[in-house]
């Protein structure tokens, strides 16, 4: 179990670090599904390893970080309905 739980970790930590250079070098859009999938994603990798050793302040954190990922998702298919609606 805690080598599946390393790995969860590295992955989520390979996804933040991997969205944020795409942002970074304009291959990705903050607002894309991607972008925020990739956050979301690799934030879940942290929380479950976070907690599995029992680093709190960085599982809460990353628990956030999920959270505002997915209020941006939802913003945006929001967006989307609307100017379909139009």
């Amino acid at each position: 179990m805690k080598l599946a739980v390393e790995v969860i970790g590295w992955m989520g930590a390979l996804l933040i670090l991997l969205s944020y250079a795409l942002l970074s070098t304009g291959k990705l859009r903050a607002e894309s599904l991607t972008y925020q999938s990739m956050n979301i994603l690799g934030a879940a990798g942290f929380v479950v390893n976070s907690g599995w050793n029992g680093a709190l302040p960085s599982a809460v954190m990353n628990v956030i970080w999920m959270g505002i990922g997915i209020y941006a998702v939802r913003q945006h298919r929001q967006q989307i309905r609307a100017r379909c609606a139009n």
